[in-house]
């Protein structure tokens, strides 16, 4: 596991785009963390260092947003996922092995993740400081 702190969304988002260097297309990146914690920053940093133009937002209401670059990028928000059923009904299981998945809220389906991927757990240890551990990835 690696451990970060960075001091503001800037920092958070440069710390992705370092990530996004380490990766071949087809990860899956689960990110936990409560609200205000980061994760839409961090994966603004991604997008942005794997050539992605589009404005990165969470898809609260969307679910999904799609994102191209030089890789595809699902990024799903799992906030309001609760059962089998639910997930199901996201087409979660149509975007693995199909581009990157850059999943929020992955607390709420974590018994359903694959085994092999890059855990990013946030904490808030400030007004803009936070904790970042991510597993299952190159050295940054």
């Amino acid at each position: 596991m690696q451990r970060f702190i960075t001091h503001s969304p800037e920092e958070t988002e440069a710390l992705a785009e370092r990530l996004s260097d380490k990766l071949n297309g087809n990860e899956v990146i689960a990110m936990f963390g409560g609200l205000g914690a980061g994760k839409t920053a961090f994966t603004r940093g991604l997008a942005r260092g794997l050539d992605i133009d589009d404005g990165v937002s969470s898809p609260t209401f969307a679910l999904v947003n799609e994102y191209s670059g030089k890789y595809t990028v699902y990024h799903l928000d799992m906030y309001r996922v609760k059962s089998w059923d639910d997930l199901y009904s996201t087409g979660f299981f149509d975007y693995l092995d199909n581009g990157i998945l850059v999943i929020e809220w992955s607390e709420n389906i974590e018994e359903f993740l694959p085994e092999e991927l890059i855990k990013i757990k946030f904490g808030v240890i400030g007004e803009n400081d936070r904790e970042i551990d991510i597993e299952g990835a190159d050295e940054l």
